[in-house]
């Protein structure tokens, strides 16, 4: 009876070996780490690009429940939506890794007013100011239908310095990047 059992339970683990071997082949392990990697490196190349943008043009960088955020030093004089050309330099790098890396992405450009006018025209204001700020990427190459501009205004919660104008008020009147997403990432031919 000890060896009936005995060789039931090798029976058993026999056809247990056999059946999960014969799983691990559609599994595809090597497939499956092979992607993982890849999108890890993509995340690491993207990061790393941004980190660099962010030391040269000392830029806030942030990440938000996926998107990336880039609190660029494009700020705007009382009343101005005209982009500064100390401003450029960060936007021309900006668009360059966008278009050679992640030519699809979808940019969101926002745009911000300190509240010294009326709610509604700093609304208008602040659109003016992420129109400006998409347009010259859109200059730089960037796809028009990848890179939209939206306005905060004087939105108390979006406000840097909670209701400071003037120069107190600079870090009000600004833009900000926000890659809503990233696309698929361009990979260098070999």
């Amino acid at each position: 009876m000890a060896s009936g059992t005995s060789r039931n339970a090798l029976l058993a683990v026999s056809l247990l070996t056999v059946a999960l071997g014969g799983c691990s082949n559609y599994i595809k392990r090597d497939e499956f780490d092979s992607t993982i990697a890849d999108l890890r490196a993509t995340d690491q190349r993207l990061q790393s690009q941004i980190d660099a943008l962010s030391q040269k043009h000392d830029a806030l960088v942030t990440r938000l429940a996926g998107r990336t955020r880039v609190e660029t030093g494009a700020h705007f004089a009382t009343n101005d939506a005209t982009l500064g050309e100390q401003d450029k330099p960060l936007l021309d790098d900006f668009a360059r890794v966008i278009r050679e890396s992640h030519a699809d992405a979808i940019v969101t450009v926002e745009g911000f007013a300190d509240p010294s006018g009326s709610a509604a025209y700093n609304k208008r204001l602040g659109q003016r100011r992420a129109e400006a700020v998409r347009d010259y990427l859109v200059g730089s190459g960037l796809n028009a239908a990848q890179v939209r501009a939206v306005s905060y205004g004087e939105d108390r919660n979006r406000q840097v310095r909670d209701g400071a104008v003037g120069e107190a008020g600079r870090d009000n009147r600004r833009v900000a990047l926000v890659i809503d997403y990233a696309g698929a990432p361009r990979t260098a031919a070999m």
